[in-house]
């Protein structure tokens, strides 16, 4: 096994990793949307360099000179990461296997990835982006918005799925062109706790539609997932007429975060409600927009101390 070819280590990575054969680190399966952006990070920026060079002739260096090229190419410190990671799994897999004894990968330095601010727009934009909306997208928009839930999870919600008594949406599952109906976001189901304003939409949506049990909320029919191209082309359209910006179902979960973090919502709380596998997937992704600066945690502080039951003792 000496003698095996990257390429081909990697096309049996990918045919295990499918069939849940080969797991993550964590003995996880892989998700479908992983498995592709490995294959894709792959065949675009390994196998050319590398694909048919013997595993075990691979070293550090080499994967390091790839991360420094790819840098003076212009790529993304996440495109690199990712390129990186899908190249560990594989080696990974060997190394599992004795067929190897390193993963070169290991040790490779990355640059540091610049996290700009999260496109967000306000809660008043928020509304009149809403209002510009076709009437059977609105509701859709509204709960990307208002409750955070990601993409393959709107496409996946069920009509009984929204307790409008309670005010709550329980997400259970999501939905994947590939797979069908699978894990939701960090493989956990949660009740998201949702705004009247939420609740009221999906009242009159769910009397629009006439949609219940278990057929699909949003879908295009009471059986068929949305398509995200169809319903963002609607709302650029709406928008554009309305000289409004646009924004994606991915960012308007962005919004959520920021509504909740303005509102005072602690991060733990809304880690759990966005589904993040850890606080630390929160704090890493919205840690810039939580409140809070040295001056008003030096007054905070203060206050505390001053307080009689705040005085502490030397």
């Amino acid at each position: 096994m000496a003698q095996t070819t990257f390429r081909e280590a990697a096309a049996e990575w990918q045919r295990l990793a499918e069939k849940g054969v080969v797991r993550t680190s964590k003995g996880e399966q892989y998700k479908s949307s992983a498995i592709r952006a490995y294959e894709r990070a792959l065949r675009l920026r390994v196998l050319p360099r590398y694909g048919d060079d013997a595993l075990a002739d691979l070293k550090r260096p080499d994967f390091q000179q790839l991360v420094d090229e790819l840098l003076s190419e212009g790529a993304a410190p996440a495109t690199i990461a990712t390129t990186v990671a899908a190249a560990s799994c594989v080696f990974r897999h060997e190394v599992d296997r004795d067929r190897l004894k390193l993963n070169p990968v290991h040790g490779v330095s990355l640059p540091a990835a610049r996290k700009g601010r999260d496109h967000v727009v306000g809660a008043i934009a928020a509304a009149a982006m809403l209002e510009a909306l076709p009437e059977h997208d609105r509701a859709l928009w509204a709960t990307a918005m208002y409750a955070g839930l990601s993409r393959g999870e709107l496409r996946a919600l069920r009509a009984s799925d929204a307790d409008l008594t309670a005010c709550v949406i329980h997400v259970e599952r999501s939905y994947d062109d590939k797979d069908g109906v699978g894990e939701t976001k960090g493989r956990t189901k949660r009740t998201v706790p949702v705004p009247s304003l939420l609740c009221q939409r999906l009242r009159e949506h769910l009397m629009r539609t006439g949609r219940r049990g278990d057929e699909l909320l949003f879908g295009s029919t009471a059986t068929h997932p949305f398509s995200p191209t169809r319903v963002t082309v609607r709302a650029d359209k709406a928008w554009r007429a309305a000289k409004l910006e646009r924004l994606t179902l991915h960012e308007a979960r962005h919004c959520y975060a920021s509504y909740m973090i303005a509102a005072g919502v602690n991060a733990k709380a809304l880690s759990t409600y966005m589904g993040h596998a850890s606080i630390a997937i929160t704090l890493d992704t919205y840690g810039h927009m939580l409140p809070g600066n040295e001056e008003e945690a030096a007054t905070l502080l203060d206050a505390y101390l001053d307080r009689p039951t705040g005085v502490a003792s030397v």
